[in-house]
């Protein structure tokens, strides 16, 4: 368990200290070019991982109540891991999405009373005339952006002709990149995480045979 704290503990501090720094620093849309296909771009969302949001208020806390649950259950389940002494790749795993989820979280739930609005000027942390939104209301902070390939596609192309293609268009957080890798873990590494039981039965057999005997 103290591994998949660190793990936690390490996911969100980082997270909240690059957070807090873009949006004191940035102005909203900013950006801060580091090599031709890896931008610093500030921006918000008022919902999902990637960009991707609900329409409304009551779209955003549907969205914010269903992020809290999901981490209870995430939570639940890591517990339930760590009593059974799984697989460390598969603790590992689910504390790494825990701890993104946990850090988009905070941003809706806190980041709007303690932030005035970004615009032309970057924000003030506990602002005098208090902040943006109410609680769950905040918007989460954006700020990754990797075009690795730009250009437009052929006029020939279906639906898209000449439209212009970014790869990779989407902006994101370090909370993003946490869950995305602890689920790429899990895809890559599933046979190792959840061994089939008829799997595990015949590595038992195949240990049990080579110490026994007559197999010598």
């Amino acid at each position: 368990m103290k591994r998949a704290l660190i793990i936690i503990f390490l996911v969100l501090v980082i997270d909240q200290i690059i957070k807090i720094y873009v949006k004191t620093h940035f102005a909203s849309q900013e950006e801060y070019r580091i090599a031709p296909w890896f931008i610093i771009h500030f921006t918000e969302n008022p919902g999902m991982a990637y960009g991707l949001e609900f329409s409304g208020q009551y779209g955003k806390i549907l969205l914010s109540m269903f992020r809290i649950a999901a981490v209870f259950f995430i939570g639940w389940y890591l517990k339930s891991l760590v009593q059974r002494k799984a697989h460390a790749g598969l603790i590992i795993s689910i504390a790494l999405i825990f701890a993104g989820a946990m850090g988009n979280i905070i941003d809706s739930a806190f980041y709007g009373l303690i932030f005035n609005e970004s615009g032309y000027q970057p924000a003030t942390l506990f602002p005098h005339g208090g902040g943006y939104a109410g609680f769950l209301h905040g918007k989460v902070v954006d700020m990754f952006y990797f075009p690795i390939i730009e250009g437009h596609f052929p006029a020939w192309f279906p639906f898209w002709g000449t439209e212009e293609f970014i790869f990779f268009r989407p902006v994101f957080n370090f909370s993003d990149s946490a869950i995305t890798v602890g689920v790429i873990l899990i895809l890559l590494f599933q046979r190792k995480f959840y061994p089939r039981k008829n799997d595990a039965h015949t590595q038992v057999e195949g240990t049990s045979g080579e110490a026994t005997p007559q197999n010598m």
